[in-house]
């Protein structure tokens, strides 16, 4: 991508992925950065590392606001959002607010201040939801990915993902702690798989939508995955004292699935897709029908490449590397 004297606004850039992506666009001689979040705690923090960034506190709950941080920007990553599964559940009326309301608020300012293109982060738990943090999600997705119905000067587009390794508030920095703690590791069910993604192949992905987009297309990478106690096994032997009877299964939570689902098999219909990723068309577009799946197949966690040996999540957990978070 040309990035070359543009400005790129970054909603929860605080985050992990915001911390990921202006880190590498700064590489791309990018007019300006702005990090929109509504923590100043974490805004100061970064400041200190970053300190060439423009940082803006707001939410994107605050329509005002955003029209007033769109002006002048070229590029919208749209990384801000309620993410935690349980909370959303206790609070759904809350992710309500952020994950959809916000998200329209950000497609209004966009088209407003004739943005170039808008990239949206979605998750595989917006994929046949059944919890509140998924189903607004996929709304989020419904409104990002519907604004190319008509002729307008901004494109917009999503990306979907399964775990990212390491990001704030995911089961690896859990796990770490609970290690370091010599705490038993708790999982929830014994056959559970998850999507396995670093942060810098996140980045990748978005950077290919950025690239790519036509208007409202939903972007997915492939990722491997593996069995969570696979995982916990890996990061016992890793990182704790190998005593692998400190694994202690609770009962899945709910708003949990045993395996999740990046493209669902109406999707791969309308979806084209090379080595790396799958391009899910919008239903209101001109598409080639994808024949080359049997009726009823899904991308999921259980039928993607499976990670089984310790070397092979080891070697994933070396890929991911330390990341730095702001708390």
């Amino acid at each position: 991508m040309n990035l070359d004297n543009q400005t790129v606004l970054v909603t929860g850039g605080t985050g992990s992925f915001g911390n990921k992506v202006a880190k590498y666009l700064q590489g791309l001689n990018p007019r300006k950065i702005i990090i929109y979040s509504r923590d100043e705690k974490k805004q100061y923090e970064m400041q200190k590392h970053y300190p060439d960034y423009q940082y803006m506190i707001g939410d994107v709950r605050d329509k005002d606001r955003l029209f007033q941080a769109c002006k002048g920007v070229d590029f919208i990553f749209h990384a801000a959002a309620l993410k935690h599964v349980p909370a959303c559940e206790n609070y759904p009326y809350e992710a309500v607010k952020t994950n959809i309301i916000g998200s329209h608020n950000i497609c209004e300012a966009a088209i407003y201040n004739q943005v170039k293109i808008v990239v949206a982060l979605s998750t595989d738990k917006a994929v046949k939801p059944i919890n509140a943090m998924g189903i607004s999600k996929s709304m989020m997705e419904k409104i990002v990915c519907s604004q190319n119905q008509v002729p307008i000067d901004t494109l917009f587009c999503a990306v979907r993902y399964g775990n990212v390794m390491g990001s704030r508030g995911s089961v690896i920095p859990f796990f770490k702690q609970l290690i370091t703690e010599k705490k038993p590791l708790t999982i929830t069910d014994d056959k559970m798989t998850r999507f396995m993604m670093t942060l810098s192949e996140s980045v990748e992905l978005v950077l290919y939508a950025m690239k790519n987009a036509k208007g409202g297309e939903v972007f997915v990478k492939k990722a491997p995955a593996c069995l969570v106690t696979d995982l916990a096994r890996t990061m016992i032997k890793k990182y704790g004292d190998g005593d692998l009877s400190g694994i202690k299964t609770v009962g899945i939570r709910p708003g949990e699935k045993i395996d999740e689902v990046l493209v669902n098999e109406y999707e791969i219909r309308r979806s084209l897709e090379n080595d790396h990723f799958f391009v899910v068309y919008p239903e209101y577009s001109t598409y080639q029908e994808n024949h080359a799946y049997p009726s009823g197949y899904e991308y999921t966690s259980a039928n993607t490449h499976q990670l089984t040996s310790y070397d092979s999540i080891a070697g994933l957990l070396d890929q991911m590397g330390e990341e730095t978070y702001y708390s």
